[in-house]
């Protein structure tokens, strides 16, 4: 496991990784915003677009008085340090009308777009801004039943088999979207 120094951000690869970037929203039409978004991630630079789970209907979780969410994930495989991707993917929050609060109040409420980056790929990084694996991602069915839509046998480092932390959580209120 790579562990990346206090203040650096950077985790030292010889070569691109594969890092899965958890999509939601509830603001406005969001499965339009998630496709859009999705190509969004496409042209994230020095990283390839491989793919993007279904997306699925979910009940809000924290702050359950605001509308459901459309969640998803996607993979990238990318030569970007992480802190690096972190900034892509937080100006294309921001290109969809996405403003978070300095002091993160508005950490679980209504979103246009919310991207977070859940595994980048074996890598436990803890520093300011920056968590890896995602915090609450063993426990949050939102984020691992469109992950394992991706890969069916993945590990979450410090936590074990994806597949074993899903079969721990309440999966409830989570359906797929259908394909228009």
């Amino acid at each position: 496991m790579n562990t990346a120094a206090e203040g650096l951000g950077e985790v030292r690869r010889s070569g691109p990784v594969l890092a899965f970037v958890g999509l939601g929203g509830n603001v406005g039409d969001s499965v339009a915003m998630l496709r859009s978004a999705v190509h969004r991630l496409m042209t994230v630079p020095r990283s390839r677009f491989l793919g993007v789970s279904r997306f699925y209907r979910t009940q809000a979780w924290g702050q359950k008085d605001q509308a459901d969410f459309v969640n998803a994930v996607a993979v990238v495989e990318t030569a970007l340090p992480p802190l690096t991707l972190l900034d892509e993917l937080l100006g294309i929050e921001r290109d969809f009308g996405r403003r978070r609060a300095a002091d993160g109040s508005d950490r679980w409420g209504p979103r246009t777009l919310d991207l977070d980056i859940l595994l980048y790929g074996d890598a436990a990084i803890d520093l300011p801004g920056l968590r890896i694996p995602h915090p609450r991602l063993h426990e949050r069915a939102f984020a691992l039943v469109p992950l394992l839509d991706l890969v069916d046998d993945i590990d979450i480092p410090g936590h074990g088999a994806a597949r074993q932390a899903l079969s721990r959580v309440e999966r409830g209120g989570i359906a797929p979207i259908p394909e228009r």
